[in-house]
Protein backbone atom coordinates (compact mmCIF):
# COMPACT_ATOMS: atom_id res chain seq x y z
CA UNK A 1 0.00 0.00 0.00
CA UNK A 2 0.97 3.26 -0.47
CA UNK A 3 -0.01 5.24 2.47
CA UNK A 4 0.31 9.05 3.10
CA UNK A 5 0.08 9.83 6.56
CA UNK A 6 -0.47 13.22 7.68
CA UNK A 7 -0.09 13.92 11.34
CA UNK A 8 -0.17 16.90 13.60
CA UNK A 9 3.09 16.25 15.68
CA UNK A 10 5.87 14.20 14.77
CA UNK A 11 9.80 14.13 16.07
CA UNK A 12 11.70 15.86 16.94
CA UNK A 13 8.85 18.22 18.00
CA UNK A 14 7.91 15.64 21.09
CA UNK A 15 5.79 16.37 23.96
CA UNK A 16 3.89 14.07 25.20
CA UNK A 17 3.26 10.24 23.65
CA UNK A 18 1.57 11.52 20.88
CA UNK A 19 4.60 12.01 18.75
CA UNK A 20 6.42 8.56 19.47
CA UNK A 21 3.38 7.16 18.53
CA UNK A 22 2.97 8.49 15.29
CA UNK A 23 7.05 7.67 14.67
CA UNK A 24 6.43 4.33 15.88
CA UNK A 25 3.42 3.68 13.70
CA UNK A 26 5.08 5.18 10.68
CA UNK A 27 8.26 2.95 11.10
CA UNK A 28 6.16 -0.12 11.95
CA UNK A 29 4.22 0.31 8.84
CA UNK A 30 7.77 1.07 6.10
CA UNK A 31 9.39 -2.12 8.22
CA UNK A 32 6.42 -4.13 6.99
CA UNK A 33 7.16 -2.95 3.11
CA UNK A 34 4.36 -0.20 3.17
CA UNK A 35 5.55 2.64 0.94
CA UNK A 36 4.54 5.70 3.32
CA UNK A 37 5.49 9.38 3.56
CA UNK A 38 4.80 11.62 6.75
CA UNK A 39 3.47 15.18 6.06
CA UNK A 40 4.13 17.17 9.42
CA UNK A 41 3.71 20.92 9.97
CA UNK A 42 7.19 22.94 10.84
CA UNK A 43 9.02 26.10 10.80
CA UNK A 44 10.23 25.50 6.94
CA UNK A 45 8.88 23.11 4.10
CA UNK A 46 11.37 20.37 3.15
CA UNK A 47 11.86 16.77 2.43
CA UNK A 48 13.94 14.29 4.79
CA UNK A 49 13.97 10.54 5.89
CA UNK A 50 13.90 10.67 9.80
CA UNK A 51 14.49 7.37 11.21
CA UNK A 52 13.72 5.75 8.28
CA UNK A 53 10.58 7.22 7.85
CA UNK A 54 10.10 9.88 4.64
CA UNK A 55 8.86 13.08 5.70
CA UNK A 56 7.41 16.10 3.89
CA UNK A 57 7.76 19.32 6.35
CA UNK A 58 5.18 21.61 5.59
CA UNK A 59 4.93 25.54 6.61
CA UNK A 60 2.25 25.66 8.97
CA UNK A 61 -1.25 25.63 7.31
CA UNK A 62 -2.82 27.76 10.06
CA UNK A 63 -1.71 30.81 11.30
CA UNK A 64 0.41 29.03 13.70
CA UNK A 65 1.76 25.70 14.45
CA UNK A 66 2.63 25.05 18.29
CA UNK A 67 -0.61 25.26 19.90
CA UNK A 68 1.91 24.63 23.32
CA UNK A 69 3.47 28.62 23.09
CA UNK A 70 1.12 30.74 24.59
CA UNK A 71 -0.78 32.88 22.28
CA UNK A 72 -3.04 35.82 22.47
CA UNK A 73 -6.48 35.19 22.87
CA UNK A 74 -7.42 36.81 19.33
CA UNK A 75 -5.25 34.21 17.60
CA UNK A 76 -6.15 31.70 19.32
CA UNK A 77 -9.93 32.01 18.15
CA UNK A 78 -8.92 32.51 14.57
CA UNK A 79 -6.51 29.19 15.02
CA UNK A 80 -10.02 27.41 16.26
CA UNK A 81 -12.13 28.82 13.31
CA UNK A 82 -9.48 27.57 10.68
CA UNK A 83 -9.11 24.19 12.16
CA UNK A 84 -12.94 24.18 11.22
CA UNK A 85 -12.05 23.88 7.73
CA UNK A 86 -8.86 25.53 6.32
CA UNK A 87 -8.87 26.12 2.36
CA UNK A 88 -4.87 25.79 2.98
CA UNK A 89 -5.02 22.80 3.92
CA UNK A 90 -7.34 21.34 1.32
CA UNK A 91 -5.15 23.22 -1.39
CA UNK A 92 -1.59 21.95 0.17
CA UNK A 93 -3.01 18.27 0.61
CA UNK A 94 -4.47 18.34 -3.22
CA UNK A 95 -0.84 18.93 -4.39
CA UNK A 96 0.52 16.37 -2.11
CA UNK A 97 -1.77 13.54 -2.78
CA UNK A 98 -1.18 14.64 -6.30
CA UNK A 99 2.92 14.39 -5.88
CA UNK A 100 2.54 10.72 -3.56
CA UNK A 101 -0.65 9.22 -5.80
CA UNK A 102 -1.81 7.16 -2.25
CA UNK A 103 -4.03 4.10 -2.00
CA UNK A 104 -5.06 5.89 1.34
CA UNK A 105 -5.20 8.57 3.23
CA UNK A 106 -3.81 8.11 7.06
CA UNK A 107 -4.29 10.87 9.27
CA UNK A 108 -2.88 10.85 12.95
CA UNK A 109 -4.82 13.50 15.09
CA UNK A 110 -5.78 15.92 13.15
CA UNK A 111 -4.19 19.45 14.62
CA UNK A 112 -2.48 21.74 12.16
CA UNK A 113 -2.90 19.18 9.44
CA UNK A 114 -6.52 20.54 9.33
CA UNK A 115 -10.10 18.35 8.53
CA UNK A 116 -9.96 19.91 5.03
CA UNK A 117 -7.39 17.08 4.14
CA UNK A 118 -10.37 15.03 4.32
CA UNK A 119 -12.06 16.79 1.71
CA UNK A 120 -8.69 16.55 -0.81
CA UNK A 121 -8.76 12.84 -0.11
CA UNK A 122 -12.14 12.45 -1.14
CA UNK A 123 -11.43 14.89 -4.32
CA UNK A 124 -9.36 13.03 -5.38
CA UNK A 125 -11.00 9.78 -4.83
CA UNK A 126 -8.47 8.34 -1.82
CA UNK A 127 -10.61 6.52 0.91
CA UNK A 128 -9.86 8.26 4.32
CA UNK A 129 -8.90 6.39 8.09
CA UNK A 130 -8.11 8.64 10.49
CA UNK A 131 -6.70 7.96 14.26
CA UNK A 132 -7.74 9.51 17.31
CA UNK A 133 -5.28 10.65 19.89
CA UNK A 134 -7.36 13.12 21.82
CA UNK A 135 -11.00 14.69 22.03
CA UNK A 136 -9.64 17.89 19.59
CA UNK A 137 -12.68 17.11 17.34
CA UNK A 138 -14.96 17.60 20.49
CA UNK A 139 -13.58 20.18 22.87
CA UNK A 140 -12.02 23.70 22.32
CA UNK A 141 -8.48 22.24 24.58
CA UNK A 142 -8.24 18.51 23.88
CA UNK A 143 -9.71 16.65 27.14
CA UNK A 144 -12.84 17.37 28.05
CA UNK A 145 -12.63 18.99 31.28
CA UNK A 146 -14.01 22.80 32.61
CA UNK A 147 -12.61 24.00 36.10
CA UNK A 148 -10.65 20.78 36.90
CA UNK A 149 -13.57 18.40 35.88
CA UNK A 150 -14.68 16.19 33.18
CA UNK A 151 -17.67 16.85 31.22
CA UNK A 152 -19.89 14.25 30.42
CA UNK A 153 -20.85 15.47 26.93
CA UNK A 154 -20.17 17.61 24.66
CA UNK A 155 -20.81 21.52 26.05
CA UNK A 156 -22.51 24.07 23.93
CA UNK A 157 -19.83 26.31 23.44
CA UNK A 158 -17.80 23.30 22.58
CA UNK A 159 -20.15 22.03 20.09
CA UNK A 160 -20.77 25.21 18.15
CA UNK A 161 -16.60 25.52 18.07
CA UNK A 162 -16.33 22.61 16.65
CA UNK A 163 -19.27 22.88 14.33
CA UNK A 164 -16.78 22.37 10.94
CA UNK A 165 -14.92 19.11 12.47
CA UNK A 166 -18.11 17.35 12.55
CA UNK A 167 -19.68 17.87 9.12
CA UNK A 168 -15.93 16.95 7.86
CA UNK A 169 -15.98 14.06 9.71
CA UNK A 170 -18.18 12.27 7.06
CA UNK A 171 -15.80 12.49 4.77
CA UNK A 172 -13.84 9.50 6.89
CA UNK A 173 -14.09 5.69 5.93
CA UNK A 174 -12.56 4.52 8.91
CA UNK A 175 -11.55 5.67 11.93
CA UNK A 176 -9.61 4.32 14.83
CA UNK A 177 -8.86 4.65 18.13
CA UNK A 178 -6.03 3.28 20.60
CA UNK A 179 -8.77 2.38 23.09
CA UNK A 180 -12.58 1.72 22.40
CA UNK A 181 -13.46 4.93 24.75
CA UNK A 182 -12.19 7.04 22.80
CA UNK A 183 -13.57 5.87 19.75
CA UNK A 184 -17.46 5.47 20.98
CA UNK A 185 -17.61 8.73 22.70
CA UNK A 186 -16.83 10.49 19.66
CA UNK A 187 -19.66 7.93 17.54
CA UNK A 188 -21.96 8.85 20.29
CA UNK A 189 -21.60 12.57 19.70
CA UNK A 190 -22.47 12.20 16.02
CA UNK A 191 -18.77 12.12 14.88
CA UNK A 192 -17.71 10.24 11.62
CA UNK A 193 -21.50 8.92 11.24
CA UNK A 194 -20.04 6.75 7.83
CA UNK A 195 -16.60 5.41 8.88
CA UNK A 196 -16.31 1.63 10.58
CA UNK A 197 -14.36 2.10 13.75
CA UNK A 198 -11.97 -0.06 14.98
CA UNK A 199 -9.24 -0.53 17.61
CA UNK A 200 -5.52 -0.38 17.41
CA UNK A 201 -3.24 0.08 20.30
CA UNK A 202 -0.41 1.83 20.47
CA UNK A 203 2.53 0.10 19.86
CA UNK A 204 6.05 -0.81 21.34
CA UNK A 205 9.33 -1.71 19.49
CA UNK A 206 10.57 -4.27 21.90
CA UNK A 207 10.14 -6.00 25.39
CA UNK A 208 13.31 -5.05 27.44
CA UNK A 209 12.75 -7.14 30.70
CA UNK A 210 13.93 -10.69 30.30
CA UNK A 211 12.10 -11.71 33.27
CA UNK A 212 9.61 -10.58 36.35
CA UNK A 213 10.52 -8.52 38.22
CA UNK A 214 11.01 -9.13 42.46
CA UNK A 215 10.14 -6.74 45.28
CA UNK A 216 13.37 -5.29 46.80
CA UNK A 217 14.23 -6.33 49.96
CA UNK A 218 16.77 -3.90 50.84
CA UNK A 219 15.42 -0.67 49.72
CA UNK A 220 11.79 0.84 49.81
CA UNK A 221 9.38 0.11 46.71
CA UNK A 222 9.75 3.04 44.34
CA UNK A 223 6.96 4.55 42.62
CA UNK A 224 7.44 5.95 39.40
CA UNK A 225 5.10 8.78 37.44
CA UNK A 226 5.74 9.71 33.86
CA UNK A 227 4.35 12.78 32.11
CA UNK A 228 3.32 16.29 31.92
CA UNK A 229 2.96 17.47 35.78
CA UNK A 230 -0.48 18.67 35.48
CA UNK A 231 -4.17 18.50 36.96
CA UNK A 232 -5.36 16.53 34.25
CA UNK A 233 -2.77 13.97 34.59
CA UNK A 234 -3.46 13.81 37.96
CA UNK A 235 0.13 14.85 39.75
CA UNK A 236 -1.79 16.20 42.21
CA UNK A 237 -3.53 13.10 43.56
CA UNK A 238 -0.29 11.68 43.34
CA UNK A 239 1.26 14.12 45.66
CA UNK A 240 -1.95 13.61 47.87
CA UNK A 241 -1.61 9.78 48.11
CA UNK A 242 2.45 10.69 48.77
CA UNK A 243 1.45 12.68 51.84
CA UNK A 244 -0.80 10.02 52.60
CA UNK A 245 2.20 7.49 52.90
CA UNK A 246 4.57 9.79 54.59
CA UNK A 247 4.44 7.68 57.51
CA UNK A 248 5.36 4.40 55.97
CA UNK A 249 8.81 4.09 55.23
CA UNK A 250 8.59 1.30 52.92
CA UNK A 251 7.78 3.47 49.56
CA UNK A 252 9.43 6.71 47.68
CA UNK A 253 9.14 8.46 44.55
CA UNK A 254 10.85 8.95 40.78
CA UNK A 255 8.84 11.46 39.32
CA UNK A 256 10.06 12.02 35.27
CA UNK A 257 8.54 14.76 33.37
CA UNK A 258 8.11 18.34 33.44
CA UNK A 259 5.43 20.98 34.37
CA UNK A 260 5.68 24.66 33.05
CA UNK A 261 3.11 26.28 35.53
CA UNK A 262 2.56 27.37 38.85
CA UNK A 263 0.39 24.27 39.56
CA UNK A 264 3.78 22.16 38.94
CA UNK A 265 5.92 23.88 40.95
CA UNK A 266 3.79 24.07 44.07
CA UNK A 267 2.60 20.56 43.61
CA UNK A 268 6.37 19.18 43.07
CA UNK A 269 6.39 20.53 47.07
CA UNK A 270 4.08 18.45 48.41
CA UNK A 271 6.47 15.40 48.08
CA UNK A 272 8.38 13.91 51.04
CA UNK A 273 11.76 16.01 49.86
CA UNK A 274 13.72 12.95 51.48
CA UNK A 275 12.05 9.96 49.65
CA UNK A 276 11.22 11.74 45.94
CA UNK A 277 13.87 12.11 43.33
CA UNK A 278 12.73 14.83 40.56
CA UNK A 279 14.40 13.64 37.21
CA UNK A 280 12.84 16.38 34.64
CA UNK A 281 12.61 15.32 31.33
CA UNK A 282 14.09 11.97 30.51
CA UNK A 283 13.15 8.64 28.76
CA UNK A 284 11.10 5.46 29.52
CA UNK A 285 14.68 3.66 28.83
CA UNK A 286 16.21 6.07 31.05
CA UNK A 287 12.79 6.08 33.51
CA UNK A 288 11.79 2.65 34.10
CA UNK A 289 15.05 0.79 34.98
CA UNK A 290 14.70 2.95 38.03
CA UNK A 291 11.08 2.50 39.38
CA UNK A 292 9.41 -1.07 40.76
CA UNK A 293 5.43 0.18 39.83
CA UNK A 294 4.33 2.69 37.81
CA UNK A 295 1.60 5.17 39.20
CA UNK A 296 -0.65 6.72 36.36
CA UNK A 297 -2.99 8.74 38.26
CA UNK A 298 -4.96 10.75 35.59
CA UNK A 299 -8.16 12.17 36.49
CA UNK A 300 -9.47 12.67 32.40
CA UNK A 301 -10.32 10.31 30.38
CA UNK A 302 -7.26 9.82 28.22
CA UNK A 303 -7.16 8.36 24.91
CA UNK A 304 -4.69 6.02 25.59
CA UNK A 305 -1.78 6.31 28.02
CA UNK A 306 1.20 5.05 26.44
CA UNK A 307 3.30 5.29 29.65
CA UNK A 308 1.51 1.99 30.83
CA UNK A 309 2.54 0.15 27.98
CA UNK A 310 6.30 1.04 28.48
CA UNK A 311 5.98 0.53 31.64
CA UNK A 312 4.61 -3.28 30.90
CA UNK A 313 7.56 -3.39 28.52
CA UNK A 314 9.93 -3.21 31.56
CA UNK A 315 7.91 -5.91 33.72
CA UNK A 316 6.78 -2.82 35.63
CA UNK A 317 3.00 -3.38 36.97
CA UNK A 318 0.66 -0.57 36.85
CA UNK A 319 -1.91 1.40 39.04
CA UNK A 320 -3.94 3.49 36.70
CA UNK A 321 -7.19 5.27 37.02
CA UNK A 322 -10.60 3.21 36.22
CA UNK A 323 -11.51 5.69 33.17
CA UNK A 324 -10.89 6.46 29.26
CA UNK A 325 -8.71 4.20 27.71
CA UNK A 326 -5.62 4.17 30.18
CA UNK A 327 -8.13 1.99 31.93
CA UNK A 328 -8.40 -0.61 29.43
CA UNK A 329 -4.63 -1.41 29.50
CA UNK A 330 -5.05 -2.35 33.00
CA UNK A 331 -6.78 -5.72 34.33
CA UNK A 332 -7.21 -5.39 37.69
CA UNK A 333 -5.18 -8.09 39.94
CA UNK A 334 -3.05 -9.24 37.02
CA UNK A 335 -1.14 -6.19 35.48
CA UNK A 336 -1.51 -3.64 38.10
CA UNK A 337 -4.89 -2.20 39.69
CA UNK A 338 -7.30 0.43 39.21
CA UNK A 339 -8.08 3.43 41.48
CA UNK A 340 -11.23 5.51 41.72
CA UNK A 341 -9.94 8.71 39.88
CA UNK A 342 -9.34 11.55 41.98
CA UNK A 343 -9.37 9.25 44.98
CA UNK A 344 -5.69 9.70 46.60
CA UNK A 345 -6.63 7.37 49.51
CA UNK A 346 -7.78 4.26 47.34
CA UNK A 347 -4.68 5.29 45.02
CA UNK A 348 -2.25 5.16 48.13
CA UNK A 349 -3.98 2.18 49.86
CA UNK A 350 -3.33 0.38 46.53
CA UNK A 351 0.28 1.25 46.20
CA UNK A 352 0.88 0.19 50.42
CA UNK A 353 -0.76 -3.31 49.30
CA UNK A 354 1.40 -3.90 46.65
CA UNK A 355 4.28 -2.54 48.58
CA UNK A 356 3.49 -5.12 51.55
CA UNK A 357 4.00 -8.17 49.45
CA UNK A 358 6.40 -9.76 47.79
CA UNK A 359 4.19 -12.59 45.87
CA UNK A 360 1.61 -9.68 44.79
CA UNK A 361 4.85 -7.73 43.33
CA UNK A 362 5.98 -10.98 41.52
CA UNK A 363 2.52 -11.74 39.92
CA UNK A 364 1.83 -8.44 39.01
CA UNK A 365 5.32 -7.91 37.54
CA UNK A 366 4.37 -11.41 35.53
CA UNK A 367 1.06 -10.28 34.59
CA UNK A 368 2.96 -7.05 32.95
CA UNK A 369 5.18 -8.62 31.43
CA UNK A 370 3.08 -11.04 29.14
CA UNK A 371 0.88 -8.12 28.70
CA UNK A 372 3.47 -6.13 26.87
CA UNK A 373 3.69 -9.03 23.87
CA UNK A 374 -0.20 -7.50 22.55
CA UNK A 375 1.86 -4.49 21.41
CA UNK A 376 4.53 -5.52 19.62
CA UNK A 377 4.86 -4.66 15.92
CA UNK A 378 3.77 -8.07 14.98
CA UNK A 379 0.74 -7.93 16.70
CA UNK A 380 -0.58 -4.67 16.35
CA UNK A 381 0.64 -4.08 12.80
CA UNK A 382 -1.28 -7.33 11.33
CA UNK A 383 -4.64 -5.34 13.07
CA UNK A 384 -3.75 -2.11 11.71
CA UNK A 385 -2.61 -3.47 8.39
CA UNK A 386 -6.46 -5.24 8.43
CA UNK A 387 -8.26 -2.18 9.14
CA UNK A 388 -6.68 -0.37 6.24
CA UNK A 389 -7.29 -3.32 3.48
CA UNK A 390 -10.79 -3.09 4.70
CA UNK A 391 -10.99 0.31 4.43
CA UNK A 392 -10.04 0.29 0.48
CA UNK A 393 -12.44 -2.80 -0.46
CA UNK A 394 -15.22 -0.94 1.71
CA UNK A 395 -14.58 2.03 0.23
CA UNK A 396 -17.62 4.29 -0.88
CA UNK A 397 -20.07 1.82 1.35
CA UNK A 398 -18.89 2.25 4.80
CA UNK A 399 -21.68 2.11 7.23
CA UNK A 400 -21.41 3.24 10.71
CA UNK A 401 -20.27 -0.10 13.24
CA UNK A 402 -20.15 -0.28 17.00
CA UNK A 403 -16.30 0.14 17.88
CA UNK A 404 -16.65 -3.00 20.24
CA UNK A 405 -17.95 -5.09 17.37
CA UNK A 406 -15.45 -3.48 14.48
CA UNK A 407 -12.38 -4.23 16.80
CA UNK A 408 -12.70 -8.01 16.67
Amino acid sequence: MRILMPCAAFPPFADGGGPISSLLLAKMLVAAGHDVRVVNVGEDDRHEIYEGVPVHRIRSLNIYWNYYTSRPAWKKLVWHALENGNPRAFLAMRREISDFRPDIMLTVSIENINVASWAAARAAGIPVAHTIFSAFMMCWNGVMQRDGKNCPAQCASCYAGSFGRRQFSRLVDAVIGESRDIVQRHLDEGYFPRAAAYRVPAVIDAVHADAPRSLPADRPLRVGFLGVQTRFKGFGVLAEAARLLSAQGNVEFVIGGTGRDSFAEETRALFPVNRTRFLGWTTPAEFFPQVDLLVYPTIGREAFGRATIEAFSHAVPVISTDIGGVAENIADGVNGYHAAAGDAAALAACIERIAASPDLYARLSKGALEAAADYLEPAVCSILESALSRTLERHGGATRRDVREASR
